[in-house]
């Protein structure tokens, strides 16, 4: 038999971290018991799903902020202006690993500096309104 039991801390349920079983020999069990136990099994692991689901909306609440399964950056992918351009016409917005043209100029003896687009001559996006 699976013994739970649980410690109530303000809204929060924090389950114990041992769990106990008590001493049962499955090999000696029959069919129909082993699949009662898978049954209760089940019904206590979604019970305990449930009840983590309702923490986190809590928590979302709380905070005030959505919680989001497997979410990355809100930057990813968006595109920047360019803040650097070669002579050639090549540019680099200044993020990530530089480009080899800027190495190779960089360990010529020119600056990260001397390749700068002024501002006023880049064509600057209009910023937009987020959509939350």
């Amino acid at each position: 038999m699976l013994l739970l039991y649980t410690v109530k801390l303000t809204d929060y349920i924090v389950f114990a971290p041992e769990i106990t079983m008590a001493n049962v020999n499955l090999s000696r069990m029959t069919v129909e018991a082993l699949m009662d136990l898978r049954e209760r099994v089940d019904g206590l692991l979604s019970e305990r799903r449930a009840e983590l689901e309702q923490q986190l909306e809590r928590m979302a609440v709380v905070s005030g902020r959505r919680v989001v399964r497997g979410g990355r950056s809100a930057l990813k992918g968006r595109k920047v202006p360019p803040k650097y351009r070669s002579p050639s016409g090549e540019t680099w917005a200044g993020r990530g690993a530089k480009p080899r043209w800027l190495v190779d100029a960089i360990k010529r003896g020119k600056k990260l500096e001397d390749f700068l687009i002024d501002k006023s001559a880049r064509k600057g996006r209009r910023k937009r309104r987020s959509k939350r």
